[in-house]
Formats: structure tokens, C-alpha cells, sequence
């Protein structure tokens, strides 16, 4: 008895560090989120104090004359990160589905450890491609194209309407879309083959076609999943720096042509960090990733009401 009460107390033990240890680890990364939250906050108040709610809606940014703003570069985050959704998920959902129902078996896994593998090059490499190769490429053979093609619609010509320099905020969002491409399509696939094969056979059995399963089985079974990689990639977007400073032309203005550069909260820390000797310069941009910050939170945020409510939906609809 005296042995058993021993190890029942050793167990008891045991099991208290355990427990102990992971709220710990839980805690530190609140921690560390709320360290670097007041971290930007106290770096960014100077800023707040000179330029108030001003800082949002100037797009004005002059180290020399102490003028700063944030609008050109948040509407620079914003639209390039936008171009790549609007690229990458239609571009993953097709690798994906290609992958899971209709790549032939020889040669499914070596595709789908390719599209891993670019999930790995760093980011500056695909910065440099981006500046040396697709840029020419890109400013001689498909912007004139679009200049006289779409350019030329009453509407939409308005954002395809400039010089064909290569770089700007499209050539931007087009290197941001191919980055992030692996990770949304290796999202999409590792859900779709988690559909029960009973279930699409079923279908098949009914006379569907594949585009029906895909949409009629496949999407409402891994709805969550899809939405939760198309997430990860926006928010692999929105924080990415060295691609961007690239090719985006690092120039502080607004312009409604997607062939004009511009900026990005990113690139403007990644050039001006480390040459900011003003205090007021390093206090703006420590505001601008204080606002990085705040963007990339709520899109979490807003993704996760959106995946609790699907949730939320499936179980009424049971």
C-alpha cells in the first residue's frame, strides 16, 4: 500500500509540472504579445501626439520637413495584398483540386512535394526574380498588353492606364501572389483529402460529375479548412517585406493606376529603419507597425467570427 501511495503521488506530481509548465508556455506567448504591443505603443506615442488621427488620412511623408503619414502606405498594404487573393485563391483552389481528383497517382506525390518545396525559398530571392527577371519581362511583353487591351474599358482601364515600368503596386501583388500560393494550395489540398471517400463515391454513384463533387461534397465538407488557409495566406501578405521592397517602387504616393509604384507598411520600415535618426521619423515608423499590427489582428480576428460562424451553421443545419 505504502508503494502505491508513493507512485500515485509521484504521478500526482508529474501530472502538476506538467500542467504547470504548459500554462506557462500559454502565458509567455500572451506575454510576448502584449510586450510587443506596448512595445509599439510607447515607440509610437511622439507620433500619436504631433499628428493625431491626421497620421491616417495624409499621404505625405517627409523626413526632411518632419511631415509623416500613413495613408500612402496602408493603401499600398491593402491593395497589393488584395491583387494577391484575388490571384492566389482561384490559382490554389485549381492546384488543389488538380492534386486531390484529378493528378494521375505517379504523379501526385512529386507534384505536391514541388509545391511544398516553394513554400520554402525565401523571400528575398523571390524579391531579386522579381526585380531582375519578371520585371523586364513583365514591362515588355504584359503591361502593353493590358494598356491596350483593358486599358481601354470605360471603368476598370482607369487601373491599368500608365507607364510600363515593370514595377508598382500590380507587379507587387503579383510576386506576393506567387508566394503565397504554395501555402494556400497545400492548405486546400491537405483538407480535400480529408473528405470521406464514401462520400464522393456515393456521388459519383448518383451520376455527378467531378466539378459537382468538388462543389457539392468536397467544398461544404472543408469549407473551415479553406477559408483558414485563405487566411494564412493573406496574412503571409500582409506582413511580407523583402519581395515587396523590390519591386514596388518604394514611392509615397496614391495613384488609381496599379502600374504606378508605391509603398507598402512594410517596405517603408524595411528602407527607413535603420537610416531614421529624427526621433519623430523612428516614432512614425514605429506607428506604421503599430498599424501593421492592428490590420493583421482584426483580420484574424474577423477570420475567426467567420469560421465560428460556419461552424455554427453546420451544427443548426444537423
Amino acid at each position: 500500500m505504502d508503494g502505491l501511495h508513493q507512485k500515485l503521488k509521484r504521478q500526482h506530481l508529474l501530472d502538476t509540472l506538467f500542467v504547470g509548465t504548459t500554462r506557462f508556455f500559454a502565458l509567455l506567448v500572451l506575454a510576448s504579445l502584449g510586450g510587443i504591443l506596448i512595445s509599439l505603443v510607447v515607440g509610437a506615442l511622439p507620433s500619436m501626439r504631433e499628428f493625431g488621427f491626421g497620421f491616417f488620412t495624409s499621404s505625405e511623408w517627409d523626413a526632411v520637413q518632419g511631415h509623416y503619414g500613413a495613408l500612402a502606405p496602408v493603401y499600398g498594404t491593402l491593395v497589393t495584398s488584395a491583387i494577391a487573393l484575388l490571384i492566389a485563391v482561384p490559382v490554389s483552389f485549381g492546384i488543389a483540386v488538380f492534386l486531390t481528383e484529378l493528378c494521375p497517382a505517379w504523379l501526385r506525390r512529386p507534384l505536391g512535394i514541388c509545391v511544398e518545396l516553394l513554400a520554402g525559398i525565401p523571400s528575398i530571392i523571390y524579391g531579386m526574380w522579381g526585380l531582375f527577371v519578371f520585371a523586364p519581362v513583365f514591362s515588355e511583353h504584359i503591361q502593353p498588353f493590358f494598356i491596350e487591351t483593358v486599358g481601354r474599358l470605360p471603368v476598370v482601364g482607369a487601373l491599368f492606364q500608365g507607364a510600363p515600368m515593370g514595377i508598382g503596386l500590380f507587379a507587387a501583388g503579383l510576386i506576393l501572389a506567387i508566394m503565397i500560393i504554395p501555402f494556400i494550395a497545400s492548405v486546400m489540398r491537405d483538407v480535400f483529402e480529408i473528405t470521406p471517400t464514401m462520400l464522393k463515391e456515393s456521388a459519383y454513384g448518383l451520376g455527378s460529375t467531378k466539378w459537382e463533387v468538388v462543389r457539392h461534397v468536397v467544398l461544404p465538407y472543408t469549407k473551415t479548412g479553406v477559408v483558414g488557409g485563405i487566411i494564412l495566406g493573406l496574412g503571409r501578405a500582409l506582413g511580407e517585406t523583402m519581395a515587396v521592397t523590390f519591386v514596388i517602387g518604394n514611392t509615397f504616393n496614391i495613384s488609381s493606376s496599379l502600374y504606378n509604384s508605391g509603398v507598402s507598411i512594410t517596405s517603408a520600415l524595411a528602407n527607413e529603419f535603420a537610416e531614421a535618426v529624427d526621433p519623430l521619423h523612428l516614432s512614425s515608423l514605429l506607428y506604421l507597425g503599430l498599424i501593421l499590427f492592428v490590420i493583421t489582428f482584426v483580420v484574424l480576428c474577423i477570420s475567426k467570427l467567420m469560421l465560428l460562424h460556419m461552424q455554427r451553421n453546420e451544427g443548426s443545419k444537423h
